[in-house]
């Protein structure tokens, strides 16, 4: 998924620590122009733009896409970094330019690297008639950001426990582990809880973690968490307890990771680590250069997604406090 703000904010990706318990509340964007699909986006803020190295995090729908404009996201660059596309509901169909066509369905992961640079589209497909699911980005670490480009597509098989239905797509959880390879040791699974519902899951004591709530109301380590929040868990905790009090299922989705001590600047759809690397990759982009390659069998309204004007100031990170 792009980032599709016109004027789109440059973060610092710096990872702090957190002595306890953390809230953060999403920002709604349109994606696309007022009209099309609204995005909760919860990472970047200034508050955090790190859980390990998930560096991104939107969160979209349920979205009746009968009455409403659907996704369709025209060919984009990306440099330094994942993308993980994971449904609910709907299905998304995914070309890139390392020749992959897939459909995204709910429960699968579709994890895309990007490397030194990659371009792709995304557009809900007409058997859609509900959009729904998260698009997250993992930043590669300076050693690995200039890989070629690749493409996962995994199945997680569900597991019951305590009543809840658990998927692990990246990492490892409650005795399941991900066979998707990642360039930082990562955490990602779907939690549905059923009514009433009171998991405690084993978790890295080394990892910081991040609970997004998708459907209903949640308590997660003792914080009571509306749709569309995610809570922060700093490094040093062992367990972490989800407890659904309400009389009808919810739905978390864990992100974990290993504290990504590099610092990243990212602007639009590049994560870089300087201000000359983001003009550099803009350039190349509207230049049409081969390091994005091209996206084959896109049909929308235009051909690829123009870059955004720069400042006219210097990008410059912006530190957490």
């Amino acid at each position: 998924m792009s980032n599709l703000e016109t004027t789109p904010t440059e973060f610092a990706c710096v990872s702090t620590d957190a002595a306890e318990l953390e809230v953060l509340s999403p920002r709604e964007v349109p994606l696309g122009g007022p009209r099309a699909l609204p995005v909760r986006r919860t990472l970047p803020q200034r508050q955090r733009s790190l859980i390990g190295a998930w560096c991104f995090a939107d969160h979209y729908g349920p979205q009746d896409v009968r009455q409403a404009a659907g996704m369709d996201v025209p060919p984009h660059p990306h440099t330094g970094l994942q993308t993980v596309s994971w449904l609910f509901r709907g299905q998304i169909e995914h070309r890139d330019s390392a020749g992959v066509h897939q459909l995204v369905n709910p429960g699968e992961l579709n994890l895309m690297t990007a490397g030194a640079g990659i371009c792709h589209s995304e557009v809900s497909t007409q058997k859609t008639t509900v959009l729904h699911g998260v698009q997250l980005w993992v930043a590669l670490p300076d050693a690995h950001r200039n890989v070629a480009r690749d493409f996962d597509h995994f199945v997680p098989e569900p597991i019951s426990r305590d009543s809840a239905e658990i998927r692990v797509f990246l990492g490892e959880l409650a005795g399941q582990r991900s066979p998707v390879h990642t360039f930082t040791p990562l955490l990602g699974a779907q939690l549905d809880l059923a009514a009433g519902c009171t998991i405690d899951l084993d978790i890295d004591a080394g990892f910081e973690h991040g609970v997004l709530v998708d459907l209903g109301r949640v308590d997660a380590a003792g914080r009571a968490l509306e749709s569309g929040e995610l809570a922060y868990l700093g490094p040093g905790c062992t367990t972490v307890r989800l407890h659904n009090p309400a009389g009808m299922a919810a739905r978390v989705v864990l992100l974990g990771g290993a504290p990504f001590t590099e610092d990243l600047l990212m602007w639009w759809n590049f994560v870089g680590r300087s201000h000359d690397e983001i003009v550099s990759y803009r350039q190349l982009w509207q230049d049409g250069d081969d390091r994005f390659g091209a996206v084959s069998g896109y049909t929308g309204p235009v051909p690829r997604l123009p870059a955004p004007a720069l400042p006219a100031t210097r990008l410059r990170p912006r530190r957490q406090t």
